[in-house]
């Protein structure tokens, strides 16, 4: 086999609609636009989001509060997780991503309070929770804001 010899796979390629070229094309004159109007014209055309002057829906629908859009979102962990490092392990982002507990760290890590601890380990975190506080220190181990 050669390369010349190579073609596309049958009906995995097609020919582009040749518009406005004649009425035998079937896309002659108008080219598929229809007669006159906004939609017909060079250019023409509205918005995302515009419905023709009626209010649109994003402005209809009630808002509510605030929604910062620099907010650094933070990943979650909850204490239990951390019961697969071994004794005196210290623990932080990179241990988490590598033990696979986090999938994906782009802000930082904040650790809850769900579960129980039963290992000594010293955890680096961006924040934690109080209820992770207590637990990771009840269980004899440290946590270190970073």
């Amino acid at each position: 086999m050669y390369i010349h010899d190579l073609s596309p796979v049958p009906g995995s390629t097609h020919v582009d609609k040749r518009k406005g070229r004649g009425h035998a094309t079937g896309n002659g004159k108008t080219a598929g636009r229809g007669h006159k109007g906004q939609k017909a014209r060079s250019g023409g055309g509205t918005r995302i989001g515009f419905e023709g002057g009626q209010m649109p829906l994003a402005r209809r629908i009630p808002k509510r509060g605030f929604n910062n859009i620099f907010a650094k979102p933070l990943d979650f962990v909850n204490v239990d997780m951390l019961n697969r490092f071994e004794d005196g392990a210290e623990v932080d982002e990179k241990a988490m991503l590598e033990a696979g507990i986090l999938s994906d760290c782009k802000y930082g890590v904040k650790v809850l309070g769900n579960g129980d601890i039963t290992k000594k380990l010293t955890v680096k975190a961006s924040a934690f929770s109080e209820t992770a506080k207590e637990k990771i220190e009840a269980a004899g181990g440290k946590a270190e804001v970073v």
